[in-house]
């Protein structure tokens, strides 16, 4: 994304540096380094959109989904392979004093550094007399980039945290702290803030086309309407939030943090339904023309391409699928993605990282839409054959086809899992598979569910997982995101037809057969249950099950992993080289809770991650969140 993901706020002196030593006719008749004012920058358009530039650091690398630890292990998608990050989470365990895994702990200090960024940027451009730049359309470009980004971070600390401070004009540094105390805005107050952040970004653009890699007006759309489909929703309603969560006692004072105080939920959803169909008549997304489901195979390369985003080279990839992308963190030679090592098989050298659990492999219903069952004996003894075809482009299990292994141990390259009978000279011996911790290769990278993670993984098999790095974008925006806003919108205000509608869409795009409920409830858990799969290991579970308030029944269960075995047929055997055959195995696969390394336990106060000790401390005016103390 050139300079966009690449520098930082010291390398733009760097640059001013270059750039005026190049410019001067007396090389030698240059200021020092630390000479250069801020009026330096904002007198040239060229410094001033290299100050916005770098803002979008807010989005580098190690703030996108492709994270060693993903944010899916927070939730009953994954379970987290090494260390104890998520333990804590986990098991409600966290507080102000150690907030656990630290890809919630940083977002405070972070987001606010670039609120602090794109309030100077905002007040020297806003203002004429504190810039030099005449041409007002260039103007308009950087203040949209840099209201839409204050808003990202906002609306990125409100959803974790509820209300925070709002602060809108930088600080002068001050060695009095009092200076830099402020008490936390309230929910409504927060959700105001960027709305009007998001709306004069919007006007401020209007249709004007920036380089790849920064925002467009579907963006800022997109923003608004997850900002305001989360205020709808039952989390932040007063009424729903407490008569859901009964056991903090600290809550009702703290209500206004976390909620509307009044007003109507459903006048919420109808501004939510707006700004989602906003997007929907701006855009187009991918496939969401459809008026019949398409094969299951193709709905399988339909998903696949469009987790790729325009970013892989495999054969059969559809790199016009990258036009369901809104916003999306792309990656250059230098900073390209890892995710494919990190969470890869490890008897492909990979670091097998972030597992999907059985909770959402078994959530994959079979392709004619109806549920997959353990207790259905025919589920039971085939259980990973015509399931939803997202599956197959989301999931590697047992037995699956897979990128070349370069191993002598499997030419058939497929996805060993289990434990398998095997003929050694003549001796019957259980051979543990490749992937497994019992296998050969890393067994502290193997497997604890059964499974590993394929979506996002680039499935060109010139890509070495362990040794090359990808370059598929992480979506932070995707135009399917606002279908499933406007089609939530909808279901609440009663609108199941339309709902229905643009829900069957998605569906048939991945070749899974139209729903025909139009009760409300009924359709709701559809809903919620399409909007799982199709986002899986996009950042939206964790959010999801809070806002809707289940997450006691979802993230909060036991994990669950699969157990398993291969046993010769009667009569049948095999000698030497184990590979995946029917013809010649009888395979049982064993469901089981799984608590030997998260014995996972929900607490109501993890519908807010707490304010860290040492915020509190630099500021006495925070107030922690419900449930927590210091």
């Amino acid at each position: 994304m050139k300079t966009l993901m690449k520098n930082r706020i010291l390398y733009i002196y760097t640059v001013l540096l270059l750039f005026i030593t190049a410019c001067s006719t007396d090389f030698l008749d240059v200021a020092p380094r630390n000479a250069f004012t801020d009026e330096t920058i904002w007198q040239d358009p060229v410094l001033a959109e290299k100050f916005v530039s770098d803002i979008y650091n807010v989005f580098e690398a190690s703030n996108s989904g492709f994270t060693e630890q993903m944010q899916a292990s927070a939730t009953d998608e994954s379970l987290w392979n090494h260390t104890d990050a998520f333990l804590l989470l986990n098991t409600g365990a966290i507080n102000g004093a150690n907030e656990g895994w630290s890809g919630t702990s940083r977002w405070w200090e972070r987001m606010y550094t670039y609120i602090r960024f794109s309030n100077i940027a905002i007040e020297r451009l806003v203002d004429d007399t504190k810039n030099g730049i005449s041409d007002q359309e260039a103007k308009n470009k950087l203040l949209a980039q840099a209201f839409f980004i204050r808003a990202y971070c906002y609306h990125q600390l409100l959803r974790y945290y509820g209300g925070v401070p709002l602060i809108t004009t930088s600080y002068s540094y001050s060695e009095d702290p009092i200076i830099y105390e402020k008490e936390r805005g309230t929910y409504e107050e927060c959700v105001n803030q960027i709305i009007q952040d998001c709306d004069e970004a919007h006007k401020r653009l209007g249709d004007a086309i920036l380089e790849k890699g920064r925002i467009n007006a579907l963006t800022i759309l997109a923003l608004k309407a997850r900002t305001l489909l989360y205020a709808a929703s039952d989390l932040h309603d007063r009424a729903k939030l407490t008569a859901k969560i009964t056991d903090l006692n600290d809550l009702s004072e703290k209500l206004p943090l976390l909620a509307y105080m009044g007003g109507s939920q459903q006048d919420r959803y109808r501004l939510a339904q707006a700004a989602a169909k906003a997007v929907l008549d701006a855009g187009s997304g991918y496939k969401l023309n459809l008026t019949e489901p398409v094969t299951p195979s193709q709905g399988s390369v339909n998903y696949k391409s469009i987790a790729m985003g325009g970013g892989s080279k495999a054969a059969g990839i559809d790199v016009e699928a990258a036009s369901d992308i809104l916003y999306a963190r792309y990656f250059i030679t230098e900073q390209s993605s890892t995710h494919a090592r990190d969470n890869g098989p490890n008897g492909y050298n990979n670091w097998g990282g972030n597992q999907p659990i059985g909770l959402l492999v078994d959530d994959y219903e079979m392709n004619d839409g109806t549920k997959f069952d353990w207790n259905n004996p025919a589920h039971k003894a085939a259980p990973y054959k015509n399931r939803d075809p997202r599956f197959y482009a989301s999931i590697l299990y047992d037995g699956a086809d897979w990128k070349p292994r370069n191993n002598p141990l499997d030419p058939a390259n497929q996805i060993q899992t289990g434990a398998y009978d095997l003929m050694v000279g003549d001796k019957l011996t259980k051979f543990s598979g490749l992937d497994t911790k019992q296998g050969p290769k890393e067994a502290h990278n193997g497997t604890w569910t059964g499974y590993y993670i394929q979506k996002f993984i680039d499935p060109d098999p010139n890509i070495i997982d362990a040794q090359a790095r990808q370059f598929v974008p992480w979506p932070y925006f995707r135009f399917t995101e606002a279908v499933f806003n406007y089609v939530e919108a909808c279901i609440e205000l009663g609108e199941t037809e339309t709902a229905k509608t643009w829900l069957n869409k998605i569906r048939f795009r991945a070749g899974m057969p139209a729903i025909t409920a139009t009760d409300q409830n009924a359709l709701r858990e559809i809903y919620r249950h399409e909007r799982r799969i199709e986002m899986a290991y996009e950042q939206q579970r964790f959010f999801d099950a809070r806002r809707w308030l289940i997450a006691e029944e979802t993230i909060g269960r036991k994990v669950t992993i699969v157990k398993i075995d291969g046993t010769f047929k009667p009569g049948k055997t095999l000698s030497g080289i184990y590979k995946h055959d029917e013809s010649i195995y009888n395979y049982s696969y064993t469901p089981q809770e799984f608590n030997s390394k998260e014995n996972r336990v929900w607490k109501n106060q993890l519908y807010f991650l707490p304010l860290s000790r040492d915020e509190i401390r630099k500021n006495p005016l925070l107030v922690q969140n419900p449930g927590y103390v210091e």
